[in-house]
């Protein structure tokens, strides 16, 4: 299994050279290695359809654009930094359109539109930025985006065991962080 995933690991970083060097072929085999898993994703975190393709959509043109910048490392995790940037920008317009046209908000802001601006922008961003990226994405996976420890294992491509463990390590290193920032644990 561990052969497969390290396989898988390395055809990826090979698309993306491929890619980075103006593969079209390639850039449509990565697409079709995980732009099911990242429409997945994104629809937990948003329920507009059409937003979604967008952002799915920006999401595979910023990797056309931008695939000489992968530093190698496991392509999924990078491709939903992506994914999910471009999402906020996505609600970052829709919000400066609305306001643009004077249209009046239709509700307020979710508990869960919230809790990912602070993640975005507030004290608990910064401390994410401060952990490991590794325990970072483990912590998006499962918290975040609610993935349950088997899916968070299948998506980052490790064992759950190794999830469960690092899920535990970055609430330690997110709650010293925070103290750090002066926030609340």
């Amino acid at each position: 299994m561990r052969g497969d995933r390290e396989d898988r690991e390395s055809d990826d970083a090979a698309l993306l050279r491929a890619v980075a060097e103006g593969d079209s072929g390639a850039l449509g085999t990565l697409y079709d290695r995980h732009a099911g898993w990242l429409h997945a994703r994104l629809t937990r975190r948003c329920a507009d359809p059409e937003t979604v393709r967008e952002v799915l959509q920006d999401t595979f043109v910023t990797v056309w654009r931008s695939a000489g910048t992968h530093r190698g490392g496991e392509a999924g995790g990078w491709l939903w930094t992506i994914a999910a940037r471009r999402l906020v920008d996505a609600r970052r317009a829709q919000e400066r359109a609305r306001r643009l046209t004077h249209e009046p908000q239709a509700a307020a802001p979710s508990a869960e539109d919230r809790v990912l601006a602070g993640l975005e922008y507030g004290n608990v961003g910064a401390a994410l930025d401060g952990i490991s990226p590794e325990l970072r994405e483990v912590l998006r996976a499962t918290v975040v985006d609610g993935l349950s420890t088997r899916e968070a294992a299948r998506l980052l491509g490790i064992p759950e065991g190794t999830v469960k463990s690092r899920a535990l390590r970055a609430r330690r290193e997110l709650r010293t962080a925070l103290e750090l920032l002066g926030g609340t644990a």
